[in-house]
């Protein structure tokens, strides 16, 4: 028999990390954006991802609509104790969003204030999530299926040290595509801010690894209780760590962003690792979330149509925006 709660654990885990290897690098962009040398070195970075921008949130979209309807306690338990970070994820998507397109039809006067808005949104959209994922690291009081923890309880300096990482690691995702996609003075400035944000990513990465098994003692168990398997996760990523050193110090032009993509699997496969199999920490797992069988299968019927035609979309997308973008060149 086909176990569906597993499927649709796999769909899910799928268009997480879809999201964050492809919005991630945008939101990355949008990170570094006041720190770009020029006004027009912001318009060469906008314009290397104005095809891809609003596509690539097509999976969060998926993600959290087969969350709603394959896990439905996890929205049951996760929003109400995630509203306001959840609102500031969503509010700085949207802001992010407005200031994208009002800055091409912007005035010369008006567009610095919608180059701080698109910085802004990117920014709090960033940390905020980042901030989930801290919350969902440190677990969520339960009762009865129900939260019963505090309004704020999302929020201490674990959770912070955590949007900060994640904001470190997008602006890396988008230094290593402003290498792979410019040339010229905009690649250069990229080229000499990698190593500085690997490091600040490396810096957060070692402070967690040592203050999560303080805060979770269901982590720290399957981590020291699985020292010859779940160790080779960190071991790869910061094997994907020396690659993008490497290639920066060599002037690659790909490899870095590859690279980057891999350490933030072997990162998001690490959190997977030493959570599972739950979805409401400390709580409920998997299958105690799960929604019944003949509503996953209903839904899985759709997906299994849907997932193939945004993969080719996405693929269509990237190859025919392949190549270098060039100061006064554009898609938008």
């Amino acid at each position: 028999m086909i176990d569906f709660t597993m499927v649709w654990a796999v769909i899910i885990a799928f268009g997480v990390i879809m999201y964050v290897l492809l919005d991630g690098f945008d939101l990355g962009m949008g990170i570094l954006y006041p720190f770009a040398p020029d006004e027009q070195s912001r318009d060469v970075m906008m314009n290397t991802v104005a095809p891809f921008w609003d596509g690539n949130e097509t999976w969060l979209v998926l993600g959290g609509a087969g969350l709603l309807g394959a896990f439905p306690l996890v929205y049951s338990v996760l929003l109400p104790a995630l509203y306001l970070g959840v609102f500031l994820l969503l509010a700085g998507l949207i802001f992010r969003g407005v200031a994208f397109e009002f800055r091409f039809k912007a005035t010369p006067q008006t567009k610095k204030y919608w180059s701080a808005s698109f910085a802004i949104g990117s920014t709090v959209a960033a940390l905020a999530q980042g901030i989930v994922v801290g919350a969902y690291i440190q677990g969520f009081e339960t009762e009865n299926f129900a939260y019963t923890g505090g309004a704020f309880d999302w929020l201490t300096p674990f959770t912070v040290l955590a949007g900060v990482g994640l904001v470190l690691g997008y602006a890396l995702l988008g230094s290593t595509w402003i290498i792979m996609k410019t040339e010229g003075a905009v690649q250069e400035w990229a080229y000499r801010i990698t190593p500085r944000l690997l490091a600040g990513v490396l810096g957060v990465f070692l402070i967690i690894s040592f203050w999560t098994p303080l805060v979770d003692s269901f982590a720290r168990d399957r981590w020291f209780s699985n020292l010859h398997l779940i160790w080779l996760l960190p071991a790869g990523a910061l094997g994907c760590a020396y690659l993008i050193m490497r290639a920066v110090a060599r002037r690659d032009e790909g490899i870095p962003f590859v690279a980057t993509m891999g350490l933030f699997i072997f990162t998001y496969l690490g959190l997977l690792a030493s959570k599972w199999p739950y979805v409401v920490p400390p709580a409920y797992t998997l299958y105690d979330a799960a929604s019944a069988r003949e509503s996953q299968i209903f839904l899985l019927v759709g997906v299994l149509f849907v997932i193939p035609v945004v993969l080719a979309y996405t693929a269509w997308t990237y190859w025919v925006f392949r190549g270098k973008v060039r100061v006064g060149e554009g898609y938008h």
